[in-house]
């Protein structure tokens, strides 16, 4: 018995920028569940930026970067606790990666770009 396709595609159940939301929340249940969401999240943008409008390419570009740049901070700081320093970098990985994020959900829901995704700092 042979399976026909349908007459026409099928609709995404999520659409590609409620996916992008997806990443924003993975992004915050990091903070408290661990590293692992972030991690989901990343391979989503990753995924998803090829086949996004530019809007969306922006909010993918924004994501991706802040989930490299801010593992970038947080290994610096992990790595300069011995030397005491390390407690400011990870402060400033917090209000870093917490501040990119919000304003992301905050543009997404606006149907905003982010003006400057590949800023280091708060675009």
């Amino acid at each position: 018995m042979s399976t026909t396709p349908p007459p026409f595609p099928a609709a995404p159940i999520v659409s590609n920028g409620q996916l992008a939301l997806i990443v924003y929340v993975l992004y915050f249940a990091s903070y408290f569940v661990g590293g692992t969401t972030a991690l989901v999240g990343v391979v989503i943008a990753h995924l998803q930026i090829a086949e996004s409008d530019p809007l969306l390419r922006t909010h993918y570009q924004w994501q991706i970067r802040t989930f490299w740049i801010g593992l970038l901070y947080l290994t610096v700081g992990v790595l300069l606790l011995i030397v005491f320093i390390g407690f400011a970098i990870l402060v400033f990985w917090f209000v870093w990666t917490l501040v990119r994020t919000i304003k992301g959900v905050l543009a997404l829901n606006e149907n905003r770009p982010i003006a400057k995704p590949k800023s280091w700092m708060f675009g």
